[in-house]
């Protein structure tokens, strides 16, 4: 995803572990400087963080961001709940889908879009356990095919 002014800082591997991704949004993230500049620093965990609307406004929750080594008092919480900035139309519309039974808005990555931060978001459906299985047992599949390719190709 290295387009031109767009770099990622941080990707949620676990959530595609977890979820089947059914969509995808942009959205800006409210911030103070310390916690921009410990993004760029790369300080930053989406491990399990997840998104809720809460009175017309959408929160991210358990996006855990570093404390700036040189912020001192200007530092906020890590853990604090961060407000993520849409139009109000689309808040409302992921906040209809979320209500539906077994969807989650769950931050897929955190990227810089020139200068600004912005959350990628997934409007997720949980998996079972078999389904993960049958995704490990299809990745290892795929990677045995490729490695038979490849010695293939070398003789």
């Amino acid at each position: 995803m290295e387009k031109r002014g767009i770099k990622t800082a941080a990707q949620n591997r676990k959530a595609f572990h977890d979820y089947f991704v059914e969509d995808r949004y942009e959205a800006g993230i409210e911030l103070f400087g310390t916690e921009v500049k410990s993004i760029r620093g790369g300080a930053l965990n989406l491990k399990d963080s997840y998104c809720q609307t809460k009175d017309g406004e959408l929160f991210c929750y358990n996006l855990h961001i570093s404390p700036y080594e040189q912020g001192n008092i200007f530092n906020k919480d890590p853990d604090r709940p961060k407000r993520l900035l849409m139009h109000k139309r689309e808040i409302r519309r992921l906040h209809a889908l979320q209500k539906q039974d077994g969807y989650a808005l769950i931050p897929l990555s955190v990227y810089f879009k020139d200068s600004r931060v912005k959350v990628e978001l997934g409007l997720c459906r949980g998996k079972k356990n078999y389904d993960k299985r049958a995704a490990v047992a299809q990745r290892d599949a795929k990677r045995e095919m490729d490695r038979a390719m490849r010695e293939k190709n070398r003789e």
